[in-house]
């Protein structure tokens, strides 16, 4: 099959099949996710050469019969890429060519692979990134449910790995909820700049037809255009970045909750336990409950910790325009949603099947715990700060400190305040900005035109 660069017939050499296994990499196999993606680009894309008179009514009509009938296949994951087809480009396209003859031959008028892989890679991240915010929002939901359940069972809470303050199960599991609203933040930020079309860009100069880039901005449903043809080629790349650096903080979010959950599992902390089910034994010690997925998580997500930096290296000195360098980016990316996407439903997982130890604090070694709340009660009582840091702590030394009874813990995020229901707050602002209802009500109607 000639290549849709190839202006000749093919030609053999022994030297072409090197050079083809070389450039194509991963394409054919990574392109498949985006599939169905690069059909509805097509849908778009046809539908408004048609309006500038580049395709007639006639035309048009088979060509999204025909791409309707491939998306079909595609969804029911009948979909192949041939061996002889480049991409998944090249293979819409002779499909099309083959089924409709010089109809399918005129899709390509106004657009070039470069802002068609473009447009993929947006249409697919944007979809990647609906399906990691319902993820991180069920992995929050648990996280809330389990700081309200707990909220009332303390627990050691630790400054330089020593003994500090009281904290408790509530802080716990309530200080990763808002870390994961935090983190939807920004990934909303990466979502919005995946959420511009660069389709009409074409090799990154544009051209002499007369496109309508707004039109296929509405119907792919996106939220605004990348405008400077130069700049839409320039964003590949800075996209991927920008998504890898949201996933990242997600993966920092949960790599800290497993180093703490591996640490709490500890038999000389204890202060969590999960089924054997949920956890691994040892070949020759047989009392061995290994925090195995825990320590996968950790290990996955500091991974995808230096995601963005992985990219960042190839794209550094790259001038403007396109390089085939930025291929080298859809490996890692793609594969970055796979991980983050599994370790989310790991996480999810064992915190459904968490045990939480009761009464940890009775312990007669975490006494000192409670040193703090005995100067701040000594100041309410009148006595100056200063002094009563020096009271408490001469009775430290001298083995004769006694905690107190109670904890008077009040003030907004803290033991006797966790203030959830404005973490959740913080949760359903985030989600609610993301438009995925718009965005498929967007691909229903150009599935059904």
């Amino acid at each position: 099959m000639a290549k849709l660069w190839q202006k000749n017939a093919p030609t053999e050499h022994e030297l072409s099949a090197i050079v083809e296994t070389f450039t194509v990499g991963k394409d054919r196999e990574l392109d498949i996710r985006m599939a169905k993606f690069d059909v509805l680009g097509s849908l778009a894309h046809t539908r408004m050469l048609a309006s500038v008179g580049l395709l007639t009514q006639e035309e048009l009509a088979p060509l999204h019969a025909a791409l309707r009938d491939i998306y079909i296949e595609i969804e029911n994951d009948h979909f192949t890429i041939a061996d002889e087809s480049e991409d998944i480009h090249s293979e819409i396209e002779f499909r099309l060519t083959q089924k409709l003859g010089e109809i399918g031959k005129k899709i390509h008028s106004g657009r070039s692979r470069n802002d068609q892989v473009l447009v993929d890679l947006k249409l697919y991240t944007r979809s990647e990134i609906e399906q990691i915010v319902h993820k991180t929002r069920q992995l929050f939901d648990v996280l809330i449910q389990l700081s309200d359940q707990h909220k009332d069972k303390l627990l050691p809470g630790y400054t330089h790995l020593q003994l500090a303050m009281p904290s408790s199960f509530g802080l716990w599991f309530g200080a990763y909820a808002e870390s994961l609203a935090d983190d939807m933040e920004l990934l909303y930020a990466a979502f919005r700049l995946s959420n511009k079309n660069p389709l009409g860009s074409g090799a990154g100069y544009g051209g002499s037809f007369p496109l309508n880039r707004t039109m296929t901005t509405q119907l792919l449903g996106f939220e605004d255009l990348n405008y400077n043809v130069v700049y839409a080629q320039m964003n590949r790349g800075k996209m991927e970045k920008t998504v890898a650096t949201a996933i990242a903080s997600i993966a920092a979010t949960l790599s800290k909750l497993a180093m703490d959950a591996c640490l709490y599992m500890n038999q000389n902390f204890g202060f969590i336990s999960f089924p054997d089910v949920l956890t691994t034994g040892s070949s020759i010690m047989p009392h061995k409950k290994n925090p195995d997925v825990w320590e996968l998580i950790r290990a996955r997500c500091n991974r995808l910790q230096a995601l963005p930096v992985q990219i960042n290296q190839i794209l550094t000195n790259l001038p403007s325009g396109y390089h085939r360098d930025l291929q080298i980016i859809k490996e890692d990316f793609f594969a970055g949603f796979s991980e983050i996407k599994s370790c989310l439903d790991m996480a999810v997982v064992m915190l459904q099947h968490i045990q939480v130890k009761d009464d940890i604090l009775e312990d007669e070694k975490y006494k000192l715990l409670f040193t703090v709340e005995t100067v701040n009660q000594l100041v309410n009582n009148g006595v100056p700060f200063r002094d009563a840091y020096v009271q408490v702590g001469r009775a430290v030394e001298a083995g004769q400190y006694e905690k107190p009874a109670d904890l008077l813990h009040t003030h907004e995020g803290s033991i006797g305040n966790l203030c959830n229901n404005e973490i959740k707050r913080q949760m359903d602002t985030a989600v609610s900005r993301f438009p995925f209802a718009e965005i498929q009500t967007a691909f229903d109607a150009l599935l059904k035109a």
